[in-house]
């Protein structure tokens, strides 16, 4: 089992910056709504949590307050790529050092954040992610599956 003693601190808080980094990219993609996506992303924590013990790795990312990357973008375009890079860097490590089935459950993890966040602004039950949403979501897809 793979957990938080198997990378140095500036890894984990790379592995820990990667599902935050998804959401935000997402969040970013499209105007308004910040208040009901941020409480997405929080929800998806929550909600892993209960789904506690089919990932010792997974477990002990979601038991921690989420951790943003705190580096100052200056439009939506530098936070997306930054945040890919980020996504890349987590997976890169997982790659190295976790079980293939840890490294799917992180992949899993961030896709289904992302996901969730899509669709937290949506009202009167519309579960439809925008085009730059989806747009979003997808290169989060391709980032999450660059060391493969």
């Amino acid at each position: 089992m793979t957990g938080s003693a198997d990378f140095s601190a500036a890894e984990w808080k790379v592995i820990l910056e990667g599902p935050t980094s998804a959401g935000m990219i997402v969040l970013s993609a499209e105007r308004g709504g910040t208040f009901r996506e941020v409480f997405a992303i929080a929800k998806a924590y929550t909600e892993a949590r209960k789904e506690h013990g089919d990932s010792a790795l997974l477990d002990e990312i979601v038991s921690r307050k989420p951790e943003i990357d705190h580096a100052r973008a200056h439009s939506p375009q530098e936070l997306k790529e930054h945040g890919l890079q980020r996504i890349k860097e987590a997976i890169a490590l997982l790659d190295q050092k976790a079980t293939p089935q840890e490294l799917a459950d992180y992949r899993r993890f961030v896709t289904s954040l992302a996901q969730r966040v899509s669709v937290a602004k949506t009202k009167g039950g519309d579960q439809t992610a925008s085009e730059a949403e989806r747009a979003a979501i997808e290169a989060i897809t391709q980032a999450l599956e660059a060391a493969s």
